[in-house]
């Protein structure tokens, strides 16, 4: 276990690498590998532990009854998920987490986390405070995602995602987490009329653009 990152997570934030490898065993702390598109945790399933992304990347995935997938949010390296599934016992799963590129995962029992541990160990406080920043922080990762979606065009969409991911980085150059077929699904477009209209825009010289790199033009 690499320590070192452990500590720089925002959900081990504020600890020591002393104090991480300390807790681990008191989380029931279980690293396990996937493969590209393998499924980490599956719609209907009932978890009790987070998963942190060491490395690689999950992304959860909403498919709806026509078969439709939409995926809804990314964990990159650092970036927990199932958290708020974990802390509801017996609550199921409405979405899949898929592995979008070769990762490890580290698994941390929540209820182990959220109670007091036969050690007493002092540090659980400052993750339960973590946790609930991180918590907040998704809710508003959510509202952005509505936000971005909330315009009937595509180039709406892309232009309301675009320029929010430029805002974040602060500056009008920057890679996205996403490939086409994911940005598409992200946006809930068609993937074919995205890429269209991605190609105007470029004409336009409003963006420009390769692979997930992308620049803003616009004044």
């Amino acid at each position: 276990m690499n320590l070192h990152f452990l500590v720089n997570t925002a959900l081990f934030r504020g600890t020591s690498e002393k104090e991480a490898e300390t807790m681990l065993p008191c989380l029931d702390a279980v690293e396990k590998k996937y493969q590209k598109g393998e499924l980490i945790y599956h719609t209907g399933e009932c978890v009790r532990s987070v998963g942190l992304v060491l490395s690689g990347g999950v992304n959860i995935v909403l498919d709806d009854f026509s078969g439709n997938s939409s995926i809804l949010n990314h964990a990159d390296p650092g970036q927990i998920f199932a958290e708020t599934y974990a802390c509801i016992p017996g609550e199921p799963l409405m979405v899949d987490v898929v592995a979008d590129e070769d990762s490890e995962i580290l698994f941390l029992n929540v209820s182990r986390l959220m109670n007091v541990c036969r050690n007493a160990c002092p540090y659980h406080n400052r993750l339960i405070q973590n946790l609930l920043q991180i918590a907040a922080m998704k809710n508003l990762a959510l509202s952005r995602r509505s936000m971005h979606t909330s315009s009937k065009t595509i180039r709406g969409r892309l232009l309301s995602y675009l320029s929010e991911q430029a805002k974040h980085s602060g500056s009008s150059r920057f890679t996205i987490p996403f490939n086409r077929q994911e940005l598409a699904e992200y946006l809930g477009v068609d993937r074919s009329a995205m890429s269209n209209e991605l190609s105007k825009m470029q004409k336009e010289q409003l963006i420009s653009f390769s692979k997930n790199s992308f620049q803003l033009k616009m004044q």
